[in-house]
């Protein structure tokens, strides 16, 4: 395979898109890989997700816990939310494998804090990437606005940043993980604003799942690269409907990404035949609003046939989005909605317009007439009330009124539990992503 990053040593890894690694084999390879790196008196930011990545995050730290030991001079634990909600102690718990509020019983030495996004004095001002290079960038997509470089101090006031988690199929930069903890995961709002209408104008049905190096991922590069701390990735592949690990990749945060972006690749995006008249994404408890239980549209919409129906189906979910309450306001809408009417919306958070396309899928605008044509049907069976959902321009379904078992013996649905995590493509679109 050509390196997408030559001149980048390659990363160390362990298993395949064939394997599931014991915890023999994940404890052996940490502990050999980070015993044998220099933490001697580094201080040392380790970057975590959130609780909507799935992956055994907690029996991993307790490992790189026990290789760093006394060595570093300090450890501290950043949960890269992005612009997710808040976790508390509990979460925090579940993530990390400790008693609530008790964190450092689990992991003496270290300390937790969630990226306090809303906060300014957060973020240290890295510098700006003019509009010329933006435009190089995203192949001439973005071309007349330049991009303000903001990332927590913690990733900066450190020796290394170590990064530990998944990578997976992703709807705005193609596949997840390496510096995207960064950018987004501690980002200010300038760099995930443009960013992710990038992403938006290539359309998440295009980009998702795309291994290389897309524009969305050159521009979250070029961010990066301004970090001064050394950028390390533990990167994992979870198997898909489990906890169990295939793969992992320890090295910069690039090579390391390369190489499980070639894994994610295989294991997760499955292949059906055909296009489905109906798909009904059955989202789990760890998507706790639309803002993120959306990720069972974005992974399901390629075998969504044109004139379709994609029912997001979730009781759980009560919320849009309280950390984004601007989505109510404009509501879901596809890419040519906002493009062609720019002059209204162009000051509108450029992140909220990108989930709000995400989320629609495919489409059309006509500006003269003012009528939206969209490709498939977006159906809400939700605790979101009815009064909002069509607010909000989507479909609304009463979540009692789901029959899974029904519906999963009709040939012309698709019912796939747990979704949010495993890329659908149909046979037709194998080999053929454009990005």
């Amino acid at each position: 395979m050509t390196k997408l990053y030559p001149g980048v040593p390659d990363a160390a890894t362990v298993g395949g898109p064939d394997q599931v690694l014991t915890e023999e084999q994940i404890r052996t390879f940490v502990l050999d890989e980070l015993r044998r790196y220099d933490f001697d008196g580094k201080r040392v930011t380790l970057v975590v997700p959130d609780g909507t990545r799935h992956a055994p995050v907690d029996m991993v730290a307790k490992v790189i816990h026990e290789a760093l030991g006394q060595r570093p001079k300090d450890v501290r634990v950043v949960i890269a939310l992005g612009t997710h909600d808040y976790m508390g102690d509990e979460a925090i718990g579940r993530l990390m494998g400790s008693a609530p509020g008790r964190f450092e019983e689990t992991y003496p030495g270290w300390e937790i804090h969630n990226h306090d996004w809303r906060n300014h004095d957060t973020f240290a001002h890295l510098g700006t990437i003019p509009a010329a290079r933006i435009g190089e960038l995203t192949d001439g997509r973005l071309t007349d606005r330049d991009m303000t470089v903001l990332v927590n101090k913690m990733v900066v006031d450190t020796d290394i940043s170590l990064v530990l988690g998944p990578v997976l199929p992703h709807e705005v930069v193609g596949i997840s993980g390496g510096n995207k903890y960064f950018f987004p995961g501690l980002s200010g709002h300038d760099v995930i604003d443009m960013s992710h209408w990038v992403g938006a104008l290539i359309t998440s049905f295009e980009m998702i799942g795309s291994v290389g190096i897309t524009p969305v991922r050159q521009m979250i590069d070029a961010a990066a690269a301004l970090v001064p701390s050394t950028k390390l990735l533990l990167g994992m592949i979870v198997k898909p409907g489990s906890d169990d690990l295939q793969f992992m990749a320890f090295g910069d945060t690039r090579s390391s990404w390369e190489a499980c972006a070639e894994v994610s690749s295989q294991v997760h995006v499955k292949y059906v035949p055909k296009a489905y008249k109906r798909v009904v994404s059955v989202i789990p408890q760890m998507y706790e609003d639309m803002w993120t239980g959306a990720k069972g549209f974005y992974k399901m919409e390629p075998v969504v046939a044109d004139g379709g129906e994609l029912i997001i189906y979730a009781p759980h979910i009560k919320d849009v989005s309280v950390m984004h309450p601007g989505i109510e306001e404009i509501g879901y809408h596809n890419r040519q909605y906002f493009v062609g009417q720019w002059e209204r919306f162009k000051d509108h958070p450029w992140g909220e317009l990108a989930h709000s396309t995400h989320l629609r899928g495919l489409g059309d605008y006509d500006p003269a007439t003012g009528v939206e044509t969209n490709r498939v049907t977006v159906t809400l069976a939700t605790g979101i009330p009815r009064e909002v959902v069509e607010k909000i321009s989507l479909t609304y379904l009463d979540p009692a009124d789901v029959d899974l078992e029904a519906m999963s013996a009709d040939p012309d649905t698709l019912v796939v539990p747990n979704a949010g995590e495993l890329l659908h493509r149909t046979e037709d679109q194998r080999g053929r992503l454009p990005v």
